[in-house]
């Protein structure tokens, strides 16, 4: 194959959902740079920069950069992710039994529960819309200059009802691209809102090394580190622990059939990129209550809790970890899976079918699981201690770099799938692609 790339565009339905996908992300990124009327630019810019290590300056990042110019995309899919986690917390711990029996209706039962799901989103989007607009109108800028220029009840009204169309917006753009792009909607979106600040970053880099704020060594340092953590977290990404299965003869009139052996591929990181996302909204909760009452001591002890800050790194990982596991008892289910080999004649050597199958596989998902989970945590929280002792810019840290390679490898993966079904290649000659590697975890 001499120009894998160009395969893509080789394929008409194909090309169809990329240029899709690159027109939704392109509109999301246009909405992004519209401000909300009657905001003092500068006096919030001055705010964002005395704030770029703390909570807020996180979220940010995962804005693209929207919450620091106050634009109609201000909330992004926050709000989403939020009510897609209460959801998925309330089908996990079968509270309601009204989601459990969505839950079993199938095709119909999903597109129910996703109506909730956006509901949901609404009110929150209200929510935090409101809170969002009432602490910036009563939040002065490091100067003492108001970053409100007017803060009236109808500029408070028409700032709630903009950022919240604007948060309906985004999880409609995100759900038009799952359906009719390439890849993960939502996913995307952050992706595209943090790939957008990587030239500042680079420029802002370059601009430290220039001023001699951070020497040339520390700079070559720190981009070596970011291509160890982005190998890493390929690495890991794509590894695997794959379980034998053997399937058994059958004689079905005059033909044989079954006798083949296969293999069951387990992920070490399931969740991919949605663990950090989900731990990343959930932080968002205390910052998202403090700007009820911008003066309270609860506002005060959150704008201090910054990246480096032990007790948010230890929640941080924590909510990682937790979200790992949560995310295969939700999606990963051992005893379906034990009872489809079953019924189709397979087994795994070694192991009785039935119940004794379905506890090894378990056994071995919690294990890799754990070793995923912790993997994942470590690369989010140790690159900020490192970027704070190379005074480097905020973009460098573990959290950003695992979604957009997260991401990156699904989408890519994605587009392999399309262009295989097709009889191409892929993008790597003789198929290879990006194929999950052997995992070896004893069992």
């Amino acid at each position: 194959m001499d120009n894998p790339f160009a395969d893509v565009f080789k394929v008409p339905e194909l090309k169809r959902r990329i240029l899709f996908t690159v027109g939704i992300l392109a509109a999301y990124r246009i909405g992004a740079t519209i401000p909300i009327p009657g905001v003092n630019a500068e006096a919030l810019r001055s705010l964002f920069a005395a704030q770029q290590n703390t909570l807020l300056g996180f979220l940010n990042i995962f804005s693209g950069g929207a919450l620091a110019r106050l634009s109609i995309f201000s909330m992004g899919i926050m709000p989403y992710i939020n009510a897609s986690i209460i959801m998925s917390l309330l089908q996990g711990a079968h509270v309601i039994p009204y989601l459990d029996r969505l839950a079993k209706e199938g095709e119909q039962g999903r597109k129910t529960m996703n109506q909730i799901t956006r509901y949901l989103t609404l009110a929150l989007g209200g929510l935090q819309s409101f809170g969002l607009t009432f602490a910036v109108s009563r939040m002065p800028a490091p100067g003492g200059a108001p970053i409100v220029l007017n803060p009236t009840a109808g500029f408070i009204a028409l700032t709630v009802l903009t950022l919240t169309t604007g948060t309906i917006f985004i999880m409609w753009l995100g759900e038009q691209i799952t359906e009719r792009g390439i890849g993960n909607g939502v996913s995307l979106i952050i992706f595209a809102g943090i790939v957008d600040r990587l030239p500042a970053a680079v420029a802002d880099l370059i601009r430290l090394v220039r001023i001699e704020e951070i020497s040339l060594f520390k700079a070559l340092l720190l981009v070596a580190l970011v291509l160890v953590v982005t190998g890493l977290v390929v690495w890991v990404e794509t590894a695997q622990r794959k379980i034998p299965v053997q399937y058994a003869k059958r004689v079905v009139g005059r033909r044989m059939y079954g006798g083949a052996s296969t293999y069951l591929p387990l992920k070490v990181d399931q969740s991919g990129v949605i663990a950090v996302i989900f731990a990343v909204s959930l932080l968002a909760v205390p910052l998202t209550i403090a700007q009820f009452a911008p003066h309270s001591a609860l506002a005060a002890r959150v704008a201090k809790w910054g990246k480096g800050n032990w007790l948010y790194e230890v929640i941080y990982a924590g909510l990682i970890i937790f979200f790992c596991y949560f995310y295969n008892s939700v999606a990963f289910n051992p005893s379906e899976l034990a009872e489809n080999l079953r019924k189709w004649g397979g087994f795994i050597p070694g192991i009785r079918p039935g119940d004794a199958t379905a506890q090894y596989i378990s056994k071995i998902l919690e294990r890799i699981t754990l070793g995923g989970a912790l993997f994942v945590a470590a690369i989010a929280v140790l690159p900020d201690y490192l970027r704070q002792a190379l005074n480097a810019p905020f973009f460098f840290g573990g959290t950003a770099l695992l979604i957009v390679v997260g991401v990156a490898l699904d989408t890519v993966g994605q587009i392999q799938s399309h262009l295989i079904m097709r009889h191409y290649d892929g993008f790597l000659k003789g198929g290879g692609g990006f194929k999950g590697r052997w995992f070896n975890v004893g069992s």
